[in-house]
């Protein structure tokens, strides 16, 4: 269920946003179902223009023919960046740990990190869990959470501060033409940055986050805390279940949004996409899968919404580096394709499948 768009008072909306049709609901839980749900939270304790600090939390339910829930995997984990030092990566801690994590320490959360942390903790042991996705998540969160800097106004260095403030604006230098949908050449955010705006930064108005959480299904969601003023959160849900029509095909429904909290109080989504697949769990290959944009900023982006047509035959197996090499250019999305990455676990969420 979608509702119709509602706003901040007092904010402006840019006559070319893309599209405002905000997810409402979550679905029920199928008997016989898995659903994986993760939230990430970007958040600046010390200050909007301070150390990023990013939480993680995920789970793997499995819902019995009786409706009930039973925890099949669960994983956390506590980042530190620092955001104005080459976004370099000062802490992290999971549960469950994993031996050699620790040598990413030091390093950039941007291009580059997740071979780090393949390469470091030898991928494979977790690969498909949740945790795996938690830390696969760290570049472009870290990326996206450069919104609310621009939301506040702390894009501009102090006279003193020599510091590459730039990745505020969420690596700027990663946002050039034809990057992806909304940064087309000749399309409304590069147009604007020819005329000297900021236009496509860290300003844009969304619509206000309705709520997904389930007040009769305690279980729809796992547990995580309210974001406070300048936080951002990013969510995820896939659930899967075995077709009614063949058992030897899954149904995938996967939601993803990533939202902001202003000072205001009002919680605004930035992106929000909702994936339908079915994959063929003998050959665990992509049937087809469909991307519906239920949120984004300008109104090029749900152009890349056919992108995920282009699932349709290929293995699920390393499907987040074939997303990462193939999913290039102007008919893709930055956002989409991460949406489009984490589907490479439903082959582990198949795995426990009854």
């Amino acid at each position: 269920m979608t509702t119709a768009a509602q706003y901040p008072p007092n904010r402006a909306l840019d006559p070319l946003h893309g599209t405002h049709d905000p997810v409402a609901s979550t679905p029920d839980r199928a008997p016989g179902s898995v659903r994986r749900t993760t939230t990430i939270e970007m958040l600046r304790p010390d200050g909007v223009r301070r150390d990023l600090r990013l939480i993680g939390r995920g789970r793997d339910i499995l819902t019995g023919p009786d409706g009930r829930a039973s925890v099949v995997d669960e994983a956390s984990m506590n980042v530190s960046i620092d955001f104005l030092d080459a976004v370099t990566v000062t802490e992290i801690v999971t549960t469950p740990s994993v031996p050699g994590l620790q040598s990413v320490l030091g390093r950039a959360a941007a291009t580059g990190f997740r071979a780090a942390v393949d390469e470091a903790i030898g991928a494979q042991t977790i690969r498909g869990r949740v945790l795996y996705q938690l830390l696969d998540d760290i570049p472009v969160a870290t990326l996206v959470s450069g919104y609310a800097v621009g939301f506040a106004g702390g894009l501009e260095a102090d006279a003193d501060d020599e510091r590459p403030w730039r990745r505020a604006e969420g690596m700027a230098e990663l946002q050039v033409a034809d990057l992806c949908a909304g940064f087309q050449a000749g399309g409304t955010i590069m147009r604007a940055r020819e005329k000297g705006s900021r236009k496509g930064g860290g300003a844009v108005t969304g619509p206000i986050a309705p709520s997904v959480e389930r007040s009769d299904d305690p279980w729809a969601w796992h547990d995580f805390t309210p974001l406070g003023p300048d936080g951002m959160r990013r969510r995820r849900r896939i659930d899967v279940r075995r077709s009614n029509v063949d058992l030897a095909l899954a149904e995938v429904d996967a939601f993803f949004r990533d939202s902001h909290m202003g000072e205001d109080g009002y919680e605004t989504i930035i992106h929000e996409y909702v994936i339908a697949a079915t994959v063929d769990t003998a050959s665990m290959t992509f049937v087809d899968a469909t991307a519906t944009p239920h949120v984004l900023p300008w109104w090029e982006c749900p152009q890349a919404a056919a992108s995920a047509h282009r699932l349709a035959g290929r293995p699920l197996a390393m499907l987040r580096p074939a997303v990462r090499a193939e999913f290039l250019g102007p008919t893709t999305c930055t956002h989409l394709n991460d949406t489009l990455r984490s589907l490479e676990d439903v082959a582990s969420l198949c795995a426990a499948l009854p």
